[in-house]
């Protein structure tokens, strides 16, 4: 029988053997379907990428009024869109490295002032354009423009001036940073022709793909780009996206074989997922974190005692227990955890009603909270409220639960109601996480969080050459931002998708978003 396996194996590796035909020999041997399955993805897997077929994507995340310019993009579907069909300058790869892109290499002065990116030639744009360094240039200008409302504002701050030299893209700052590299890797900087100034919504970019079909909060499809620049990337002739907020039917549609992946796999039923044949369980822990959001400039969340008392009066543990079934860690109202380079641990803050109610008192408020929630922020939203609701009352503060409508949560509640749910996926790096959400001038400071001190320390870190006393700043600004904040981290999960066995490739990475930092769809293929 070896031998028969082993030939039925070469077979599939030299692509002369399709799954179908597989599957039936091996049952025909007596071989069980979940290991004849498993048997077939190891021989697919060493054959390496097919190249052809429709690659079938169920996602969360997405509404109704989700747009097509990277500068806006703020949820999971919105970022799906914009890898397949525009690139940054550099990516990071899966192991938290840096992986170029647009720049095929970069370089600092010696004081990490000055960077140069050597932007890669030969790369067209989606409309046969070829892409240069003044459209890079042009991209980076409207990212930082005064009148911007673009996600990647915060990283962009420090920028004293930015200019072409013939392919060099060059990069001067007001202070030395060490990891402005990793800063650009930031996904609403994907170049676009002339910047995307006349007009963003285009998806026009360099990418693997070229979008044919447009529905948001439903469908997008995108079809190979017959000039893109990189083999390695982009196996499927067509990539579908299909948005599925609900949990239960895109867990149906995955088993069901609608769709080839899903993200966000409920935690509640990731076992029972996982257990199922033909169905591929990914988990991986990272920076990724489920979060409670207060606006610290808007009443009553402008007082720092009433703030005290709502983190006090969270029970951590039971988030993880009853939120994440195990799939994640406990919090400490920082969004900085253990998978950060320069990470110093806290002392960790945990359940006190006691505490949670002389916080109330001495803050005088006596009324209660409105926080409001969807599905649509983060899986089990509405479920940790309610849990929160609960520990929050052994402490006599009230809160009142508002369910929001999934299609527009993240244009009409994020950031712009005081207190709600949120997900943050994470930063390559401290200063790209405080840069896009904490810093008091950026466009994505969720809690209107306002800090001077914060400010200078996150400025100064950047220049900081000596690691321990940048690490010291680090833990600093986490304990201020702990402290002073209007962050309650209860949680950091681990990002769980699917996929099924009709599909190959899977790459395990280390990065802060869903589907392999938004990548399995281009680096997967479909099983012969």
């Amino acid at each position: 029988m070896n031998d028969q396996l082993n030939h039925m194996a070469g077979q599939v590796a030299a692509g002369k053997m399709t799954r179908r035909e597989f599957m039936g020999k091996a049952a025909a041997l007596g071989i069980s379907a979940a290991v004849a399955s498993t048997m077939f993805a190891g021989a697919a897997h060493a054959a390496g990428p097919v190249k052809g077929g429709t690659i079938r994507v169920g996602i969360q995340g997405g509404g109704s009024s989700d747009s097509l310019d990277p500068a806006l993009a703020a949820n999971a579907t919105a970022t799906q869109v914009l890898r397949l069909w525009g690139e940054p300058l550099l990516e990071l790869d899966p192991n938290g490295g840096l992986w170029p892109r647009l720049a095929e290499s970069f370089e600092a002065s010696a004081d990490a002032r000055v960077w140069t990116f050597k932007i890669r030639s030969g790369v067209n744009f989606s409309n046969g354009q070829t892409m240069t360094a003044d459209d890079v240039l042009a991209t980076m200008e409207r990212h930082s423009g005064e009148d911007t409302k673009s996600g990647a504002l915060g990283i962009m701050r420090g920028i004293k001036d930015m200019r072409v030299d013939g392919d060099q893209f060059i990069v001067e700052l007001d202070k030395p940073n060490a990891d402005l590299p990793y800063l650009l890797t930031d996904y609403h900087l994907l170049i676009q022709p002339g910047g995307g100034k006349d007009d963003p919504t285009a998806a026009i970019g360099t990418g693997p793909y070229v979008l044919k079909s447009v529905e948001p909060g439903v469908r997008f499809v995108g079809e190979k780009n017959p000039d893109y620049w990189d083999d390695t990337v982009g196996h499927a002739d067509t990539i579908e996206l299909i948005v599925i907020n609900d949990d239960t039917a895109r867990v149906a549609a995955l088993q069901s074989g609608q769709v080839h992946m899903i993200n966000r796999v409920p935690p509640r039923t990731a076992q029972l997922v996982g257990r199922a044949p033909n169905i591929n369980l990914r988990t991986t822990s990272g920076p990724g974190h489920y979060v409670f959001i207060m606006h610290t400039n808007t009443a009553p969340f402008d007082n720092k005692d009433l703030r005290m008392a709502l983190k006090y009066g969270i029970n951590r543990q039971e988030m993880v227990d009853k939120i994440l079934f195990g799939f994640g860690s406990v919090g400490n109202d920082t969004p900085i955890n253990s998978s950060y380079p320069l990470f110093t641990e806290l002392e960790q803050r945990e359940y006190d009603p006691d505490k949670a109610a002389f916080h109330l008192k001495e803050s005088g408020f006596d009324g209660t909270v409105l926080l409001r929630t969807s599905d649509n922020s983060f899986p089990g939203a509405p479920d940790a409220a309610a849990l929160f609701q609960q520990s929050c009352g052994s402490a006599g503060i009230n809160i009142e639960i508002k369910r929001e409508p999934n299609d527009g949560y993240w244009s009409e509640v994020w950031n712009k109601q005081p207190f709600c749910t949120s997900y943050w996926g994470g930063r390559p790096t401290q200063d790209s996480m405080f840069s896009t959400a904490y810093l008091s001038t950026a466009d994505w400071n969720d809690t209107r969080f306002n800090n001077e001190q914060f400010d200078q320390l996150l400025f100064a870190a950047r220049g900081e050459l000596d690691e321990g006393k940048r690490t010291q700043m680090y833990a600093d600004m986490s304990t201020i931002l702990r402290d002073e904040g209007g962050l309650i981290c209860p949680m950091f999960n681990q990002f769980i998708d699917a996929t099924t066995s009709d599909v190959d490739g899977w790459i395990d990475s280390q990065n802060g978003f869903d589907l392999n930092n938004f990548y399995a769809p281009m680096t997967m293929w479909v099983a012969a």
